[in-house]
């Protein structure tokens, strides 16, 4: 089994292409950047050279959406090629993607669509994750995803799935706290039941975005800032975790780099307060 990944506890962004300029050409306050890996593993994708350049000022760490770890049909080889070629290229800090499917046959969603929280499911997912980590020779991360339905037949719950997952793979953890707060919403559970569940000890990541409100559900949109009750969430998070990696995710409606600086700027005091709590707690 590929080692743990070491403890991380810096405040980063995702790069997004419309801040290159801002990373190449001036010191920006952070302590990592994340990028998704699949923007540099194809043919016409973003220029491999800018990551490298970038890599040299910041560690990076690599975020996937389509390696379709639940997928029935085993992990595309040829993706999982691809995808050690980066890692062994940028010498990353972590390299992540989510607990979804997306690929059947020749059909690709190019959506992170939700698995059923049975047995059956556990086991397929549980494999492929020993695919991917044998191919890499690492330990992966894993992302809660948000979600807008649940299966009928479910025999665990989300955290026990993932907490389950876990234990057999020794994979860790990427713990989107806005997709913890977008699906508590969507059904009904108790966030902080969720964060209870999983094994904090297994947490390397956390991810803080916006979501917006549908017709009758929440969307993790990525498209605007983090709102209050996700940073309520991640302060209740952090408390259980300790320090951890913590990163703003923006994927459409980008704005200025200084707008989601202000907002690194608030989980950096988020963490710092937690900090102190612990510190008063054993003194």
């Amino acid at each position: 089994m590929a080692t743990s990944n070491p403890r991380f506890s810096g405040y980063g962004l995702g790069l997004r292409k419309e801040h290159y300029s801002d990373f190449l050409e001036t010191s920006v306050a952070v302590d990592f950047v994340e990028v998704i890996s699949e923007n540099f593993m194809v043919a016409g994708g973003q220029p491999l050279h800018i990551l490298r350049q970038i890599r040299e000022r910041h560690p990076v760490a690599l975020h996937g959406v389509s390696m379709s770890i639940g997928t029935a049909q085993g992990l595309d080889p040829d993706y999982l090629k691809r995808l050690k070629s980066l890692v062994d290229a940028i010498e990353p800090l972590f390299v992540s993607d989510h607990l979804s499917w997306s690929r059947t046959g020749g059909f690709n969603s190019h959506d992170l669509l939700p698995l059923p929280y049975t047995e059956e499911a556990l086991n397929l997912v549980c494999a492929n994750i020993h695919q991917a980590q044998e191919a890499l020779g690492r330990t992966m991360l894993f992302e809660n995803p948000s979600s807008y339905l649940a299966f009928a037949g479910a025999s665990m719950s989300e955290w026990e799935f993932i907490a389950e997952m876990s234990r057999r793979t020794g994979c860790e953890l990427l713990l989107d706290v806005n997709n913890v707060f977008v699906s508590a919403s969507n059904h009904g559970f108790d966030a902080l039941a969720f964060l209870d569940g999983i094994p904090a000890e297994r947490v390397r990541q956390v991810h803080l975005a916006g979501h917006s409100q549908g017709p009758s559900l929440l969307i993790d949109s990525h498209d605007s800032p983090v709102c209050s009750g996700v940073w309520h969430l991640y302060a209740k998070a952090i408390e259980r975790l300790g320090p951890v990696a913590t990163m703003i995710e923006r994927d459409d409606e980008i704005p200025p780099l200084s707008e989601l600086l202000d907002e690194l700027a608030i989980a950096r005091a988020l963490g710092a307060s937690a900090a102190k709590q612990r510190a008063q707690v054993r003194a």
